[in-house]
């Protein structure tokens, strides 16, 4: 094959994958892996793990990191230390040393069947010791689980997992050195580490903020991009020169990006090299799985998978439990870290490169590794079964948390059901008190429901996505719900469970734009209150009695636009700065002036059928400045000025036929 071949083969492969598995309601890695898998040369053999792709894979490894590093954030480390320096730091040494003493036994009893040292031991247990960052969070994103107890529990052991891969980078090139000079090469490598750990917590995030100042002051979108290729490859390249790994270079990159102001700019230009390079990375570890092996060692991959997710699920669950989780938050907990993690890998391939790893073991634990990654979203899907299951007292603290729930709506009537009580939930109900209408608000922040509810505040702790939750709260009594958060895949669940269970009930959502507006009408929604078209019009109110419009005008035409259902402020003219993959899927507004020679000219608007291409007249100028009502019958002439809104294909079709036919 050509480079070329080779590359379209990827390029055929990923999008295959991760159609299948976004179809399919699992993350993209996964996708990634399995065609590894397939098209590697243990399979179809319709790419060979060339040094080209390896060293793209590298990039990938490195670019991985650096948005991992990216995503993390001290201010977060503090706020959530209980958990992270808890049974963060509790799980990764305790799974380390119990794994390591467990690995260098079997090797003592089966010395023949599993040949490891200490050092191979100890390469192990650390890709052991971690979970899936990006599988996990993506899966408890989706059920509304993060701010849920074991969701705390589980964020903070990732947040954990995510720091103590910085010392873990350094000592596994140190444990591939030779016998005699071991000590000081990890003597060394804990010289490095503790000169990392203070650029991180000094001196390197001022010159990061500093360096990135003076470049984004040069207003260069260009500029500023290559300034980050800079950044990342420069760091990953200084670690390596020290005799330490491309990866940790990276991470630290991101983790001195994280601390400054310009974080949000970095993460959207640096997506698309790490979402591609990432999956040269999974997919050339699925190309380093030998089916042939598991399939002969089938036994062995099979006790890969068991032992260590039985493992990790029973040791995770007994230190949540030991540091102060209910049996039901602990196991949940156990369960959602039980699988291998991205770091994993990482380290996996490390320990490969420097000969701590055997290679008739490695695609052994690989293929472990990897299943168990395979087995994750199922394992969470069935989470609540498993612990109702074997937990008896779960069912007695749902029945106790429906019975909150419960007390809490049973003397009320005509109340509304605030479904989290944020900033936003807070406000609305300080508009209802006034009123005297009664409401039960549900959330997930057990910090919050305590201190709300000991103000006086009718809140109790409770998913609102869980139709148990809606009927305790009244639901079939009730005369509204109300969708504070923004989140999507939430709201549209909380209209199925209202639409199924009270169809007479209004739902009200709340959302960032207007871009889902019909999707969420579509769903059942009664009403949909984009906060974008919202702030604009508050904005326009105060911009027109400034200048002196009388505020019984103003609000009248405020009030239009609502009657209107914001249809005249759907959409926005789009400027060059407005180039995001998301700008294109929303809806803009396109002015078009007809010249003379326009095809549209003498037809009217029926004529032109401009909806059948899902494009909606806004507004119509006439040339000497009259306005018109856009279903006037009137036909166009010479220098009317329309404008649209629709999508950007829809409106590139639209002024194709008004102005070619």
């Amino acid at each position: 094959m050509t480079t070329l071949e080779l590359i379209l083969v990827y390029l055929c492969a990923a999008v295959f994958g991760v159609v299948v598995f976004r179809s399919l309601r699992l993350p993209p890695m996964l996708g990634y892996l399995v065609v590894g898998v397939v098209i590697g040369p243990h399979a179809l053999a319709l790419a060979q793990s060339t040094s080209a792709i390896a060293s793209l894979a590298e990039f990938g490894v490195v670019f991985l990191m650096f948005v991992i590093g990216l995503e993390f954030s001290l201010p977060k480390l503090r706020a959530m230390g209980r958990h992270v320096f808890g049974l963060g730091l509790a799980q990764v040494v305790v799974t380390m040393a119990v794994a390591t003493l467990g690995l260098h036994l079997v090797g003592r009893w089966a010395p023949g069947w599993w040949a490891l040292d200490w050092r191979s031991g100890l390469t192990l247990s650390g890709a052991l010791a971690m979970s899936s960052t990006a599988i996990v969070g993506k899966l408890m994103a989706e059920r509304l689980e993060l701010d849920s107890e074991h969701g705390k529990r589980v964020l903070g052991v990732l947040l954990f997992q995510d720091l103590a891969v910085v010392p873990l980078l350094v000592l596994v090139p140190a444990l591939g050195s030779k016998e005699e000079h071991l000590m000081q090469a990890l003597g060394l490598a804990m010289l490095k580490a503790a000169g990392l750990v203070v650029l991180l917590l000094w001196g390197g995030q001022r010159i990061m903020r500093w360096w990135l100042t003076l470049v984004a002051r040069r207003k260069s979108e260009e500029l500023f991009v290559l300034n980050l290729l800079l950044i990342t490859l420069g760091m990953a390249w200084l670690t390596e020169h020290f005799g330490l790994s491309l990866a940790l270079g990276a991470f630290i990159a991101g983790m001195l990006i994280s601390e400054t102001e310009f974080k949000a700019q970095v993460e959207s230009d640096i997506r698309p090299f790490h979402d591609v390079l990432m999956g040269l990375f999974f997919i050339s570890i699925g190309m380093m799985l030998d089916w042939h092996l598991v399939v002969q060692r089938w036994g062995l991959v099979l006790l890969l998978v068991t032992v260590p997710v039985a493992f990790k699920i029973v040791l995770i669950t007994g230190l949540a439990k030991v540091l102060g989780a209910s049996t039901g938050v602990a196991v949940r907990t156990g369960l959602y870290l039980a699988q291998a993690g991205e770091f994993g890998f990482v380290l996996l391939s490390l320990g490969s490169d420097v000969g701590l790893i055997p290679a008739s073991l490695l695609n052994p634990i690989l293929a472990g590794m990897v299943l168990s990654m395979l087995m994750t979203p199922f394992i969470i899907a069935y989470s609540d079964a498993l612990v109702l299951r074997f937990v008896s007292s779960e069912w007695m603290q749902s029945a106790l948390q429906m019975t909150a729930i419960a007390r809490r709506s049973i003397n009320v009537q005509k109340h509304v059901i605030i479904c989290g009580f944020g900033r936003c939930g807070q406000n609305l109900a300080r508009m209802l008190e006034p009123e005297g209408i009664d409401f039960i608000a549900l959330d997930l922040d057990p910090d919050r429901v305590r201190q709300a509810a000991a103000a006086g505040d009718a809140v109790v702790f409770g998913d609102a996505s869980r139709p148990q939750a809606l009927i305790a709260a009244g639901l079939s009594r009730a005369s509204a719900v109300v969708v504070t958060y923004l989140d999507l895949p939430g709201a549209l669940k909380v209209i199925a469970l209202v639409r199924a269970h009270a169809p007479h009930v209004p739902v009200i959502v709340r959302t960032q734009d207007d871009r889902e507006l019909e999707r969420l009408y579509a769903a059942g929604a009664t009403e949909v209150v984009p906060e974008a078209i919202e702030g604009s019009l508050m904005l326009a109110s105060h911009a027109l009695a400034l200048v002196g419009v009388p505020m019984r005008r103003v609000i009248r035409i405020v009030q239009e636009q609502r009657d209107r259902r914001y249809s005249l402020l759907r959409g926005y003219f789009h400027g060059t700065d407005d180039s995001g993959a998301e700008d294109l899927a929303a809806e803009r507004l396109e002015t078009v002036v007809l010249p003379p020679a326009a095809a549209a000219i003498g037809k009217t608007l029926g004529e032109l059928a401009l909806e059948e291409l899902g494009v909606r007249l806004v507004s119509w100028r006439r040339s000497g400045g009259r306005a018109e009502r856009p279903d006037s019958e009137e036909r166009l002439v010479a220098g009317d000025v329309l404008v649209l809104g629709g999508r950007a294909d829809a409106l590139l079709r639209a002024e194709e036929r008004l102005l070619r036919g």
